[in-house]
């Protein structure tokens, strides 16, 4: 049926290869898809369908279904138009070694879209930015698709109080600077992690997919990787050239401010006292942080402060960190590039699996404040056709569930195929 509505030619063949990717599980037939899905470009919907992300596989092969239908905003999408523009600039700036920079970036497009509806592995709990597809031999050759899910940032920045805010920044100037440039220096990144990020740099000749070289830490380590391109580039007068921002320096320590309070204290809320960190986006945030504040010690770049008996984390030099994140990201390029798998588990399992417990046990008895909890779910619009006497559509009304909780009752009542006893 989607098939025989599609948009264009393009988006109907790729929609074939899916179906038939579904009906034989030929892997051939999944690359076919995938290529033809990257260069279906065109239209003013798409979408995000199969078994992809790999970061609930601890080996990083077993994809999860995941289903998310999208309308492209217009406005967002072409003034955000200009980074994809400019791919080739972001990728000849970075600090990469030269033998691991993309000399032609190909095929990059990103759009900022409003979800229609959601699925699988991307409901209740929804991504805010997706790249894909994940095969670099696709990425290196035709290219590859971003987007930023625009009604769900916004559902995000608009859901709940500072309170949080308020109990875990340091001072007032970085309250102040988070309420006034916060928001978009939050989709600034995800845009630069997923349309840079993700785009940039190639592996070394004769070295593997990452899932075969860097194995079980091959999705924080590129999940680290794009966030350290997106927080490299977020403290760079570029982004005010482009017209992106009015003051890159205020978005740039707004950024970072943000990233380290998160990845040293307040994503903690997430774990038991005494657990390790396990999902992959949590690590990369916990060892991209840690590391930056260990390095940085001799100079005081970012530092440690107790006060009242509560820990805050307060950075000390905007310029160093953001030199510090540009060797990182050299190094997490470089582990990439050569399929290193010592050093990869070295930098996870050193920076990004073991928790502070006394930093852990402060942040969770601040929190007990708090009853909002560490996940967000989001409520999916109900689509009901109304269609003429022939049978056709002629409207689509856009209802809710009346909760939350209703929602997942529906759900199960309605969706639940599996046998209770299987």
């Amino acid at each position: 049926m989607a098939k025989g509505v599609a948009e264009n030619e393009a988006q109907g063949h790729a929609l074939g290869l899916l179906i038939e990717y579904y009906k034989t599980g030929d892997l051939q037939t999944w690359d076919d898809y995938n290529v033809a899905w990257t260069g279906a470009t065109a239209g003013n919907i798409d979408y995000i369908n199969s078994f992809i992300e790999v970061y609930n596989d601890p080996l990083g092969y077993r994809g999860s279904y995941e289903s998310i239908i999208q309308i492209n905003d217009f406005d967002m999408s072409q003034k955000m138009k200009v980074l994809s523009d400019n791919a080739q600039w972001f990728e000849d700036n970075s600090p990469l070694m030269a033998e691991h920079k993309k000399e032609n970036v190909v095929g990059v497009t990103y759009k900022v879209v409003n979800v229609a509806g959601e699925a699988g592995d991307a409901s209740p709990s929804t991504p805010i930015g997706v790249n894909l597809p994940n095969a670099n031999w696709i990425r290196a050759s035709v290219g590859s698709k971003s987007v930023s899910l625009g009604n769900i940032v916004n559902a995000s920045n608009n859901a709940g109080t500072t309170g949080r805010l308020k109990e875990f920044v340091h001072d007032e100037e970085e309250l102040l600077l988070e309420e006034e440039y916060g928001q978009l220096a939050d989709k600034l990144h995800t845009a630069l992690h997923e349309v840079i990020g993700h785009a940039s740099g190639k592996l070394n000749p004769g070295v593997g997919e990452t899932k075969e070289t860097l194995k079980n830490y091959a999705s924080t380590l590129e999940e680290g990787r794009a966030d350290l391109v997106g927080l490299y580039y977020l403290y760079n007068p570029k982004l005010q050239e482009l017209g992106l921002v009015t003051d890159w320096e205020k978005i740039g320590k707004t950024a970072y401010d943000g990233y380290i309070r998160n990845g040293l204290m307040t994503q903690l809320i997430r774990l038991n006292l005494g657990d390790n960190v396990e999902e992959a986006h949590m690590r990369n945030r916990q060892w991209v942080s840690a590391w930056a504040f260990e390095k940085g010690k001799a100079d005081n770049v970012i530092e440690k402060v107790t006060r009242d008996g509560k820990t805050y984390f307060n950075i000390n030099d905007y310029a160093k960190l953001h030199d510090l994140f540009g060797e990182l990201l050299k190094e997490t390029q470089r582990i990439k590039s050569e399929g290193d798998y010592k050093a990869v588990e070295a930098l996870v399992e050193g920076y990004g699996v073991k928790v502070d417990q006394d930093i852990h046990a402060n942040v969770l008895e601040r929190n007990k404040q708090f009853s909002s909890a560490p996940y967000t779910g989001y409520v999916n619009p109900i689509l009901v056709p109304e269609t003429n006497d022939a049978g056709e559509i002629t409207k689509v009304n856009v209802e809710y569930p009346e909760s939350f909780v209703d929602q997942m009752l529906t759900y199960s009542k309605h969706y639940s195929f599996l046998p209770e006893v299987n």
